[in-house]
């Protein structure tokens, strides 16, 4: 930013090309180094998210980018959790419904319109559920720091809210009385899973940077 006197340490990759989570991180991480992403760089073979866990999808993802690139690597993978299903959709949040491509929006409805006709038989107090996020940073060599954050909430029949993504629109947060959706992106921060990993991953990397120099 200008008049940004910082000295920059280093060059860190986030493995994503969505501007957007590139910018929340640089945000409110607030770090000494230059954040890049996957957009930035030369292309790099996809890496296939198959773990069990959203902490194994974040670390493959991170210690795989961290290889090829020669950068330490920041990841993340993130869904929803549902008691009543079991724990679905879990590390196929994206891919619940099996619908792919570039129209996200309509691959977000396909998975929100799976999810609430499973649960179509399911009592509004028995819908309990949590949005996941796990961060993972890595050296070409080694997995570095990792936190987690959760969110607490339960599943609506009726999506309301504009904004987010995902499964935002069904998501109530009983404390704030509304959806992640129809919060502005302050509020959602403040609370969000992304938001809650994000804020304990801070001064690890501090701490990191610091001892690397």
């Amino acid at each position: 930013m200008p008049g940004d006197t910082r000295r920059i340490t280093r060059t860190i990759l986030v493995a994503t090309t969505n501007p957007g989570k590139i910018a929340e991180l640089r945000a409110m991480l607030d770090a000494e180094v230059e954040w890049v992403g996957l957009s930035d760089l030369p292309p790099a073979p996809e890496v296939e998210e198959d773990g069990r866990t959203f902490a194994e999808n974040a670390r493959k993802k991170a210690t795989v980018y961290a290889k090829a690139t020669g950068l330490w690597t920041l990841s993340d993978d993130s869904g929803l959790v549902i008691d009543a299903l079991g724990g679905q959709p879990g590390v196929r949040s994206a891919r619940f419904a099996g619908v792919e491509g570039p129209d996200r929006k309509t691959v977000d409805c396909c998975n929100i319109e799976k999810v609430l006709k499973l649960l179509h038989d399911v009592p509004p107090t028995q819908r309990t559920a949590h949005f996941v996020c796990h961060l993972c940073m890595a050296s070409p060599g080694r997995v570095l720091i990792e936190a987690s954050g959760t969110l607490e909430g339960r599943i609506i029949d009726t999506p309301l809210g504009d904004n987010g993504f995902g499964y935002d629109p069904i998501f109530w947060v009983p404390s704030l009385g509304k959806t992640v959706a129809q919060m502005g992106s302050e509020e959602k921060n403040a609370i969000s899973h992304r938001g809650n990993a994000i804020r304990k991953l801070k001064p690890m990397l501090r701490e990191l940077l610091a001892v690397a120099g």
